[in-house]
Formats: C-alpha cells, sequence, structure tokens
C-alpha cells in the first residue's frame, strides 16, 4: 500500500475511535453498550496503531530508516488496550479506567496534537 492509502486508511479508524472514545469516556461505565462500544473501540485503536507501523515516519530522525517518535504511541497503544481488556475482565476496574484515559490522552489527544504540527501531513490539509 502507498503511503497516501495507509494515511486514509488510519484515519477512516482514527475518526471513528475518537468518536467512540469520547462517548465512553462521558456516558455511564459498565452497560452492556459500555462494552460492546468498549469492544469496538479497542478494536479500532489497535488496528489504527498497526496501521501506522506500516506508515514511513516523514518528519524527524528515522530510526531504522522508516520509525519516528510517534511510532513509539503506536507502540504504547499495542501495549495498553491488552492491559486494559485484561483489567476489565479481571475486575480491576481502577486499572482499567486509568489504562483508557491514558490511552485517550496519549494516543488520540497528545498524537493527534503533533499531526498538526508544522510539517506534518495534517497540518498542511487543514491549514494549507
Amino acid at each position: 500500500m502507498s503511503y497516501m492509502q495507509l494515511t486514509y486508511l488510519h484515519l477512516g479508524t482514527l475518526a471513528p475511535a475518537f468518536i467512540l472514545g469520547t462517548y465512553l469516556l462521558i456516558n455511564r461505565k459498565g452497560t452492556p453498550a459500555h462494552q460492546l462500544l468498549g469492544k469496538l473501540y479497542m478494536g479500532l485503536m489497535l488496528f489504527t496503531a498497526t496501521v501506522t507501523l506500516f506508515m514511513e515516519a516523514q518528519v524527524g530522525p528515522l530510526f531504522l530508516n522508516h520509525f519516528g517518535y510517534l511510532h513509539l504511541l503506536s507502540l504504547l497503544v499495542l501495549r495498553t488496550v491488552p492491559l486494559a481488556y485484561k483489567a476489565a475482565r479481571c475486575g480491576n476496574i481502577k486499572a482499567h479506567k486509568r489504562h483508557m484515559i491514558g490511552l485517550y490522552i496519549g494516543a488520540l489527544l497528545l498524537a493527534g496534537g503533533f499531526t498538526l504540527m508544522p510539517g506534518r501531513l495534517m497540518n498542511m490539509w487543514l491549514f494549507g
């Protein structure tokens, strides 16, 4: 796949993940709907993080001629989602909550903020 195809795939899974994550954070927890939408959210986050690993960094230093600093957040997602799922399944709601809030802030808000920096594709698309 080309870089642009991967970008569209990433955005196509990231946008609904952001909407779902926001919904899940502000609505009642523990309901069957929360559990179902939470699994969908986790799946989208795992998929979108995996997609980013195939996208070569376009800004900043490269590691192994491919990866950039934002790829570290992708690895964080791939680690955090299973931990959050396991915590919920084991009844450790405090740990689940901590993982999910950290995931939302780190992977969606922080990484999203970085994509708006000058020289990045989203900055160019949104601000010319």
